[in-house]
């Protein structure tokens, strides 16, 4: 029988990937019992293209028979995870079951992250562009379940702008999800050694657990 699937999508701006963020968090989700894969998604690439990549991706793992795939992301990662799992109209069998985003960027309509936005949508994009990308503007009721995450101290990609937002339109569309918002930390922490946000292992392990078949 086939394993349930994470794919794991490091940050990186949408400009590069992010090492720490990639093979490090797949062998501690196989380590939970996990067929994690770490997806090498296009970067300097114009959207769709890494979303394409990724709902493929997803694709695949089903076919292949894992009883239940998901996505786990940090940062522009992060962002790519939600959007995979928040967009209207996914390819059949391309949404996955559950997200889990890592101090993630949550909207293209705010002035932080610039550089994300630039890579992803280009040097000025339109107002309904950048609206059809974010994450709090696409979330629904059928949105599969949430595990967030981030510092206060995140000063790259601010809690207040992108956390929060996506936090709120999750709960008024009364989607099952978790926020985790940790005191200490910069951005981009990975698997947060020697920081007291490395306890997001512990309680992603803990809602994860409810998900794997």
């Amino acid at each position: 029988m086939s394993q349930p699937v994470i794919l794991v999508l490091p940050g990186g701006g949408y400009s590069t990937l992010a090492p720490h963020e990639g093979e490090p968090v797949a062998d501690w989700l196989r380590g939970l019992g996990w067929d994690a894969r770490v997806i090498l998604y296009p970067v300097a690439t114009r959207h769709p293209g890494p979303l394409t990549v990724v709902q493929d991706a997803i694709a695949a793992a089903r076919a292949e028979g894992a009883p239940a795939v998901g996505v786990l992301g940090f940062s522009a990662g992060g962002h790519l995870a939600g959007h995979a799992a928040l967009v209207p109209e996914a390819p059949e069998g391309a949404r996955p079951d559950f997200a889990v985003l890592g101090y993630p960027v949550v909207s293209m309509l705010t002035p932080t992250h610039a550089g994300s936005r630039a890579q992803l949508l280009g040097s000025d994009p339109s107002d309904q562009l950048r609206r059809a990308t974010s994450l709090e503007q696409l979330v629904t009721k059928d949105a599969p379940p949430v595990f967030l995450w981030t510092t206060a101290e995140d000063a790259s990609v601010p809690l207040e702008e992108h956390t929060y937002p996506l936090a709120a339109a999750l709960a008024a569309a009364r989607v099952p999800h978790e926020v985790h918002v940790f005191e200490n930390g910069p951005h981009g922490l990975g698997l947060a050694e020697d920081y007291p946000a490395a306890a997001w292992t512990t309680l992603a392990a803990t809602w994860l657990a409810r998900r794997h078949p």
